[in-house]
This record gives structure tokens, sequence and C-alpha cells, in this order.
């Protein structure tokens, strides 16, 4: 009796340890472009630092990375600012939470075909993203750079029809986020987020207007409610706003990704 029940004592104890090793690693869900390098490297630290496996889960575009949250593919994601959030939630019912910020990846006008802004002709074709977040982020750096007025009252909330001066009766061409790059070779100036903007080689540096660190468009560690005080992910956004992670991004991205702490 006492060797059968130090059999299944010894059996308990490795099934404990199977499960545990089976356990799998926390997900974090990011869209295409200099996002995932700074998670890896900070997944990477996280690990020396802690032991714990952090899975990077890279989407091909903007609407994934939340679906994948919401459904618990995956259990936090860094790749939005808040007013985006905010009208995925509004508009598909999403229970999700900004829990920390993390960067700030300005927006950038970019052009093909001319090099500076006072070279841009009347009736010029401009490029912004097609999602009501990110479209209102880059009229209001048209009206920053002097090219458009909006009407006031609308704020973060502004879409093309809330122009009320087009001096040089630009013709705005909404185009989803991905593409804009791409767009280039058809139109004079795009709106395009940095993340797409790397991932297409174009240099931050050379963009004919770009977002300063007074921009309201950070990106924010995102989950499920339910889960905002996790410690795990507590854990992980400590170490992604460490002093090792904000050097990494400072060398690697040379002042063109800005760190919040």
């Amino acid at each position: 009796m006492i060797r059968l029940r130090t059999l299944l004592g010894a059996a308990l104890i490795l099934a404990q340890a199977g499960i545990a090793q089976a356990a799998e690693p926390l997900k974090i869900g990011v869209s295409t472009g200099p996002y995932t390098e700074i998670l890896e490297f900070a997944a990477k630290l996280h690990k020396e630092k802690t032991g714990t496996d952090i899975k990077v889960v890279e989407f091909s575009d903007y609407t994934q990375p939340n679906a994948a949250l919401a459904q618990g593919d995956i259990d936090f994601n860094n790749f939005q600012h808040k007013p985006y959030l905010d009208n995925q939630i509004k508009t598909r019912g999403y229970d999700l939470v900004a829990v920390e910020r993390s960067i700030i990846v300005p927006l950038g006008l970019y052009s093909r075909k001319v090099t500076a802004q006072a070279d841009l002709k009347d009736g010029a074709s401009v490029a912004i993203p097609n999602d009501p977040a990110n479209g209102a982020r880059a009229l209001l750096l048209l009206q920053q750079a002097g090219l458009i007025k909006l009407d006031p009252k609308v704020g973060i909330g502004a879409t093309p029809l809330d122009i009320v001066d087009n001096p040089k009766k630009l013709k705005i061409r909404e185009i989803d986020a991905a593409q804009l790059p791409r767009s280039l070779d058809d139109v004079d100036i795009a709106a395009v987020p940095l993340n797409y903007a790397v991932a297409a080689e174009l240099n931050p540096k050379t963009a004919l207007f770009l977002e300063g660190v007074d921009t309201p468009w950070g990106l924010w560690f995102v989950t499920q409610t339910k889960r905002k005080d996790d410690p795990a992910i507590q854990a992980f956004i400590a170490t992604y706003r460490s002093p090792e992670v904000k050097s990494f991004i400072a060398k690697r991205f040379d002042g063109t990704i800005i760190p919040t702490w």
C-alpha cells in the first residue's frame, strides 16, 4: 500500500510538472512593422530577467489584433492609440481596456513626387487611412502642416466632410492603411503610419511633415477588461518600460520612435 501511494504521488508530481511545462507563454499581438522588433527585444529581456516566455504574434492589418484579443487567441496587444481603441469598442462591442502607454510612433506625410510641401500644386491628391481614428489623425496632421483647416468642434472625430478651408483644393482619398505606401505611386502625398512606412523602407526623416512629441496619438498596451490587473501582463509591461528597452529604441530607431517613459 505504501509503495502504491508512493507511485501515485510520484505520478501526480510528474503530471503537474508536465502541465506546467505545457503551459503556453503569454501572447502579445502587434501589427507589422517596428513595433514587432521592440516587443521581441523586450520579450528576450523579460525571459532573461524572469524566466517567463512571451510570444510575439504579428498581424498584417489593424483589425486583426483586437479581434484576436477579444476571442482570447492572444493575451494582450500593443499596436494602437486610444482613439482607435475607443472606436473599435464602440463599433464592435469589444470588452477591452488600455492599461499602460508604450511608445509614440509619429504619423508622417510622405511623397515620391515632391520634395517639399511648398511644391504641392493645386488639386494635389492626398491619401489618408480609411479607418475613422487614423483618418481623423491624418486630417489633423494636414491641418497642423497648414494645408487644410477643420471645423474646430469635431476634434479627433474629424472626417473629410469637416474640412472648412482647403486653399490648395486637395483631393482626399481614403485608403487602407497597409496600402498607403503603395499609393505613393498614384497620389501626390500620403499620410503613412510609421510601422507601414518603415516596412516599405520609407525614411521618416525624409517625411514632408511629421508628428512631434506632443502628439496625443501614442500607443497603449491593451487587454481584456477582466485581465487589466493580471500580474503576468503587468510584469511584462514593466520590463518593456525599462531603461534597457528605452536605450534599444533610441539606438535602433534614431529618434523616430519616442518612448513615453
